[in-house]
């Protein structure tokens, strides 16, 4: 074990004209992608990672023959033709996959029981949204009129940082944004709270907001036009395999490029020398040299605690001194509860519906920051995620990390029972708005930021890091724009993921093949890049074996 963690890579003594060693830390999808990509462009990586399975959040766990599978809603890029979709057949992530598309985005149902769905299609939903409220006529036309514009929009800035962009792309680029100029500028100015507020009907105001599942606060009307647009077009479906099977396949295609992947390696600190990294030591003191080191994990654990604090920089000082801490700059942890059922969902239930909560029920939900919860039947969008004959309901609510990163420290029978009381509330609350499940719950088993904080270092629990349109956003950018994803003062060193190129699969996987092309460009190596070859079809073995979350279900 301890000979395989080093394996040729303990000493710094290289023979002339060897390839340049890349050491990557962290084996989510941004590390992996970083290791596909050196690989294609000539160099030799090594991806350390601290947990037993790769994909960081893009995971799931097992228990009794169910999957939970934990990070994917909707994938961006799952429609052929373009470069998102491109992205991800270099990495290998939908090799063999069939890919499941939604006619609806998600529904939201009040406490009273009206309901709003909120279809893709914007001929239907204008109709719907029409019926339930005629009196909101110009403000339904005006947000259906800019969805259609977007779904003739093909503008997925993924392949190229914007420093090492051609003329060609450039113009590309160009010819894509002017004429929609307007329509970028508008709908990423006006925020969504001001828009929803101005509906008359009290359904749609609150609905509206909650078209990503629940209320991300401080965003635009632009992403949810984007997303919706873009699942219309069969561009953000759900691949079969789901999060696990994603980061499996990356896995595959980085070791059959001739990565290699270290498990339950711990990171202590990254070794630097004459301000330049030169390897990192392990938490058994075990020493690995390499060329350069790539950061593919949490953000603040790499420049506070692998690097000391010694490297930082306007940016940076802002983003993590001033920023972390300021509400609204993260995006919020989750609590996940994962319920096993007996039996079949009738194929016309909805795949995704957010419940909104009275006063009193918000109260009920430990930790929760907003009275809302999503419950999605898990099942309807891939095989394989329960044993023949049952299936799996995802429920998830916003929650407040320190409350249940406090309780897990100070009171450990006191954090059980909390997660027991998120157990009960599901299954009451499932049993009242599906009638149909009652005598059918096997088990509920339930996740916390607590959970997500230990299992992949993520600060405070946060799967996304860093909220896309808050200050922070130019900030990060400016960390891929001007700072090439490297820290002020450190050389053969750089960071990649979702704490420089902010939340979302692709976008972390695009931070992959950015740090790979600056990385090129700088030690004069042509960047390279090519599709995965063929592959056999998906089946859920190929997920291996997956570990349980806790020794025993909450229920």
């Amino acid at each position: 074990m301890a000979r395989d963690l080093v394996a040729g890579w303990g000493s710094r003594d290289r023979p002339a004209g060897a390839r340049p060693r890349v050491l990557i830390i962290g084996a989510g999808v941004a590390g992996m992608s970083t290791g596909c990509y050196a690989q294609m462009s000539g160099m030799e990586t090594r991806i350390l990672e601290k947990h037993v399975l790769p994909g960081g959040c893009c995971t799931a766990w097992s228990r009794d023959g169910y999957i939970f599978d934990y990070c994917i809603e909707w994938l961006i890029g799952t429609a052929e033709g373009n470069d998102a979709n491109q992205v991800w057949r270099e990495l290998g992530a939908l090799d063999g996959k069939t890919m499941r598309n939604f006619p609806v985005f998600n529904k939201v149902v009040d406490a009273d029981g009206r309901s709003v769905t909120f279809y893709n299609d914007p001929d239907r939903l204008e109709a719907h949204l029409l019926a339930i409220s005629p009196a909101d006529r110009k403000l339904i036309q005006a947000f259906c009129r800019d969805l259609r514009r977007f779904i003739t929009i093909d503008l997925y800035p993924f392949l190229t940082p914007p420093p090492l962009e051609s003329v060609g792309q450039k113009l590309k680029k160009l010819r894509t944004v002017l004429p929609a100029f307007r329509l970028f500028w508008r709908t990423a100015a006006t925020q969504m709270h001001t828009f929803a507020d101005r509906f008359s009907d009290p359904l749609l105001r609150k609905a509206f907001r909650n078209i990503f599942f629940q209320d991300p606060e401080d965003f635009p009307l632009l992403p949810f036009l984007f997303n919706m647009a873009s699942a219309h077009n069969d561009n953000a479906g759900f691949p079969q395999g789901g999060s696990l099977g994603l980061s499996r396949s990356i896995e595959e295609r980085y070791t059959a490029l001739g990565g290699d992947i270290s498990y339950r390696a711990r990171v202590a600190r990254i070794l630097v020398e004459d301000d330049r990294a030169i390897g990192v030591e392990l938490k058994n003191g075990q020493r690995i040299y390499a060329d350069h080191v790539v950061a593919a994990c949490d953000g603040r654990t790499t420049i506070y605690d692998l690097l000391e604090g010694r490297y930082t920089g306007p940016t940076i000082d802002r983003l993590y001194d001033e920023l972390l801490t300021r509400p609204g700059t993260l995006f919020p942890a989750v609590v996940s509860a994962f319920v096993g059922i007996e039996g079949d969902f009738h194929p016309d239930q909805m795949h995704s519906t957010t419940y909104l909560l009275s006063d009193s029920e918000g109260a009920r939900l430990p930790g929760a920051l907003q009275n809302s919860i999503v419950v999605q039947l898990r099942s309807q969008y891939s095989d394989g995620f329960a044993p023949a004959g049952k299936s799996v309901i995802h429920c998830t609510y916003f929650s407040d990390y320190s409350y249940w990163k406090t309780l897990r420290t100070t009171n450990r029978r006191e954090y059980w029972d909390r997660k027991r009381e998120v157990a009960d509330f599901v299954r009451g609350m499932l049993l009242r708005r599906m009638p149909d499940l009652t005598d059918r719950i096997e088990l509920v088993d339930v996740a916390t930021p607590a959970t997500t904080h230990r299992y992949t270092g993520n600060h405070e629990g946060s799967i996304l890091a860093w909220k896309a349109f808050s200050d922070a956003d130019d900030l990060a950018a400016r960390l891929i724009n001007k700072e090439h994803m490297r820290l002020p003062g450190l050389h053969a060193f750089s960071m990649a993921g979702q704490w420089v190129g902010l939340g979302g699969l692709i976008r972390a996987a695009s931070t992959g093949r950015f740090v790979t092309q600056f990385l090129c460009e700088e030690l004069g190596l042509e960047f390279q890049a090519w599709e995965s070859p063929p592959a056999e079809p998906w089946h859920p073995a190929k997920l291996g074996h997956l570990p349980q979350l806790d020794s025993r279900p909450v229920q």
